[in-house]
């Protein structure tokens, strides 16, 4: 019997954990078990109280862990899984082991501020990510792995650099099965990336959701929606603020701008980049420039950061040096959500400035202080102080790394020769349960939006 329960990203966004068991008939314990991706909970703080609790099963019982790319949401409990009895294998693709080094010793910074403001407990330290480290071996895409009776591979899933969709070939007594976690799916919008590659022979699929209710912008609308964002706050006089997260959306953000400029679609406009998280993940993107899509960026002139209106913050200084320089400006920081990182620093200073703007390009959960400001909060709380919400706001959904309904179902109607069930995950109920239905009534297939803790029977 294969068994696949799932322990995060159950109609919500984060903490994406789910554990695959192969158990044989008339067996208490498994003879396999593995994990795909073991990350944080989060919002509203970045390391919500839900990412501090046991495991719901044993990290010692688990043989190996697959890891489907960086964001914290997908890694950021791989160090506690450690620190609490796994001492199997971590695998992903080249780039996703970099970059989630990086996001995660950045991560315990910002757990060190969080925990010292609220009288919490940073849950591991850089010298546990070390640790996890050693554990961790990349991978190329279509390569196979075999863990017990699991036979694993890694496909391109087009969503951040190095970002995959994880087929694990399942026996059983009628000979098998085929289960596809799509992990996070790319926005086929986005220039940077080859978007995610076409998988066939899934019988079941784990597919994300996140933007399982909605449309996004076509590829002209956004960039057309982002020069307009630009313009307007320039002819206002103000600052541009754009919560971005460090890993994709802020590369695709400075190679967008930075095309705008070139053409001289916009006024010069300095732009800072204050986040050192982006900077290092940045010099990653640079080091796999295979890896891109090479239909839009030419290695000749290939860089985020060397043109000459972009300026970077890496230390703190840096950072307060940008409120001297004059307006108007675009600020790029994270975190994409405001649930931590420098972005808080300029909101607390910005919001109240009628002639600025924030623009959101990315999703922002429930009870994050970006989806609070968003909704139309006149007053916000950060660092403690009362701060109103005078500014423009501004949404462009284009720029989202994930897919939106229409992508989302078309990934699906291409497999449904072969596809008997399919579980929507990482997603709030509205939109998975959305996405549900819609499957069901175009399709005819099964499907679910499974709860946290739930398991089924493959």
């Amino acid at each position: 019997m294969i068994k696949l329960s799932f322990y995060g990203a159950a109609q919500e966004v984060t903490g994406s954990c789910f554990l695959l068991e192969n158990l044989p008939a008339g067996k208490a314990g498994g003879k396999n078990k593995i994990l795909i991706d073991c990350g944080l909970f989060q919002c509203p703080k970045f390391c919500d109280i839900r990412s501090q609790k046991p495991f719901d099963f044993d990290p010692k019982s688990i043989e190996a862990l697959f890891v489907t790319h960086a964001h914290v949401d997908h890694t950021g409990r791989i160090p506690k899984l450690v620190k609490e009895g796994f001492c199997g294998e971590i695998y992903s693709t080249h780039p996703t082991k970099d970059l989630a080094e990086i996001m995660l010793k950045d991560s315990v910074g910002v757990m060190i501020k969080e925990a010292e403001r609220d009288g919490g407990v940073v849950p591991y330290t850089e010298e546990d990510v070390d640790r996890v480290m050693s554990f961790w071996e990349g991978k190329n895409y279509r390569e196979r792995l075999q863990i017990g009776d699991f036979a694993v591979t890694f496909y391109d899933a087009g969503h951040v650099l190095g970002s995959a969709m994880i087929l694990v070939a399942c026996p059983d007594r009628s000979g098998g099965k085929n289960i596809l976690f799509s992990g996070d799916l790319g926005n086929p919008a986005n220039p940077l990336l080859n978007g995610f590659e076409k998988v066939v022979g899934a019988e079941i699929l784990v597919l994300e959701s996140t933007y399982g209710d909605r449309e996004h912008e076509g590829i002209e609308e956004k960039k057309l929606k982002l020069e307009r964002v630009i313009e307007q706050s320039i002819v206002q006089g103000g600052v541009l603020m754009i919560p971005a997260f460090s890993l994709e959306k802020t590369q695709e953000l400075l190679w967008e701008i930075s095309d705008m400029l070139r053409k001289k679609q916009v006024p010069n406009i300095p732009i800072f980049l204050d986040s050192p998280l982006a900077i290092r993940a940045t010099e990653v993107y640079q080091k796999y420039y295979s890896y891109l899509n090479k239909a839009y960026v030419d290695k000749r002139s290939f860089s985020f950061l060397n043109f000459p209106q972009i300026h970077v913050a890496l230390t703190t200084e840096e950072s307060k040096k940008i409120n001297n320089a004059p307006s108007p400006k675009i600020i790029i920081a994270g975190s994409g959500m405001s649930t931590g990182g420098r972005i808080l620093h300029h909101e607390r200073r910005y919001l109240q400035d009628p002639k600025s703007t924030i623009l959101f390009i990315g999703y922002q959960s429930p009870a994050s202080l970006g989806r609070r400001i968003q909704d139309g909060a006149d007053e916000v709380t950060i660092f403690g102080e009362k701060i109103p919400v005078r500014c423009s706001k501004e949404t462009i959904y284009g720029y989202s790394a994930h897919p939106d309904y229409a992508a989302l179902f078309e990934f699906v109607r291409e497999k449904s020769d072969t596809l008997k069930k399919i579980y929507t995950t990482h997603g709030e109920p509205k939109s998975s349960l959305t996405l549900v239905q819609k499957i069901r009534d175009n399709l005819g297939i099964e499907a679910y939006a499974p709860k946290y803790g739930e398991s089924v029977e493959i």
